[in-house]
């Protein structure tokens, strides 16, 4: 007899409080109700399961699921296949849109999707998630396929038995983190560890972006500009390697709300015309970029991704952070400001067996691009990670 009873909330106003207090996972920002009901309300095309399992009355795990609909020139997009195997596939799936169930949330790049309380057996609590939503994906009709995200090396002992579940792994493109050094205390200390190069480029994107008008937006700003943001936004991700659904970029209202000073939106203006902007939020010693947006034709003449990169930085040492989670895409350039890769790793499957098993062979091919890694501090100060 299963030991574990799993029950499924279709809000997270559904969870009640004493089960989010008994699984102790709110010091994490994003496994509060806050954090989530955010996304639930301003995504109503997005279907939102909340897994808990319990262990008789007790709560020990949780898991966030969404069901999203996406193309399969979606998937193709710019992962490292032959160019004859990516046309055969989109010309054979061209008006194909599949039902995909992430495990994991699909708006954020990190291990924000699975929760295992502190002191339980990690991989028999794992085995638990993994089970649930087998059980979830069963009874969902229609649904294609299950994407589990997304984990990092020391969590594969526990996450590999995904595999037995009939997963295939899969490596996706890493997080970049700059590891702050407490000795920095602004932007000028920051510049002053670079080496002489990279000095310079960081300079040159002040320099270029001068022109630009930077204002911090509050929730009525952010209202006052939603439409700009969301161009500025879906700009911004028709042009990246991977994105499976849009954001409502209300949640942002939804998200200022909340958090005040822990959510931050800071927008780039040229002659009162928005024309970029960054958004971050502080979680516990963490700050994490979350989406940004910005206008591509004029991005070379002022450069606005590079200035978004450095105040990034700049916001990262002045909320004393002591990492700057950059997230996925545009690797390299980060690099250049001594962000390091995270690897990250997930799992995927058909829900039916036969699919799955013509599918493995081609997730085994997808292979994430390569980059150039910069070394720019003048001693490697990109290593120095806080314990």
């Amino acid at each position: 007899m299963n030991q574990f009873e799993f029950k499924y909330y279709s809000s997270v106003d559904l969870i009640d409080d004493t089960i989010w207090s008994s699984l102790g996972c709110t010091d994490n920002i994003y496994y509060t109700a806050d954090f989530l009901r955010a996304f639930e309300n301003a995504n109503s095309d997005i279907e939102f399961t909340y897994v808990v399992i319990f262990r008789g009355e007790k709560p020990i795990a949780f898991a966030n699921t969404q069901i999203v609909t996406i193309s399969v020139e979606t998937i193709t997009k710019n992962i490292k296949i032959s160019s004859w195997l990516k046309g055969f596939v989109n010309n054979i799936f061209r008006n194909y849109h599949i039902r995909v169930m992430f495990c994991g949330n699909v708006f954020l790049s990190g291990e924000y999707g699975t929760f295992l309380c502190p002191g339980e057996d990690k991989l028999v609590a794992f085995k638990a998630i993994a089970d649930a939503v087998s059980e979830l994906a069963s009874r969902t009709k229609p649904l294609n396929a299950i994407f589990v995200k997304d984990f990092k090396e020391e969590s594969l002992f526990i996450t590999d038995q995904l595999t037995d579940f009939d997963y295939t792994p899969m490596h996706v493109e890493p997080n970049m983190i700059i590891y702050l050094d407490p000795e920095w205390k602004n932007f000028d200390d920051f510049k002053t560890a670079l080496k002489s190069k990279y000095r310079v480029k960081a300079n040159k994107a002040d320099s270029q972006s001068a022109a630009l008008d930077v204002k911090w937006m509050n929730e009525q700003d952010i209202l006052q500009y939603q439409t700009e943001l969301q161009s500025l936004y879906e700009n911004t991700i028709a042009n990246a390697n991977f994105n499976a659904q849009i954001l409502n970029l209300d949640t942002y209202t939804f998200l200022k709300s909340t958090y005040g000073e822990n959510f931050v939106v800071r927008g780039y203006f040229l002659e009162g015309r928005l024309v970029g902007f960054l958004s971050a939020m502080l979680n516990g010693q963490n700050l994490d970029a979350h989406f940004i947006g910005l206008n591509y034709d004029l991005n070379r003449q002022y450069a606005i991704y590079p200035r978004i990169l450095n105040d990034y930085v700049r916001l990262g040492i002045a909320k004393g952070a002591k990492l700057i989670n950059l997230g996925r895409t545009a690797s390299e350039i980060k690099s250049t400001l001594g962000a390091i890769p995270e690897e990250l790793t997930c799992y995927i499957r058909h829900k039916r067996h036969l699919p799955n098993k013509i599918m493995k062979p081609f997730i085994r091919s997808v292979k994430i691009k390569t980059f150039r890694q910069h070394q720019p501090f003048k001693q490697k100060k990109e290593a120095n990670v806080a314990s």
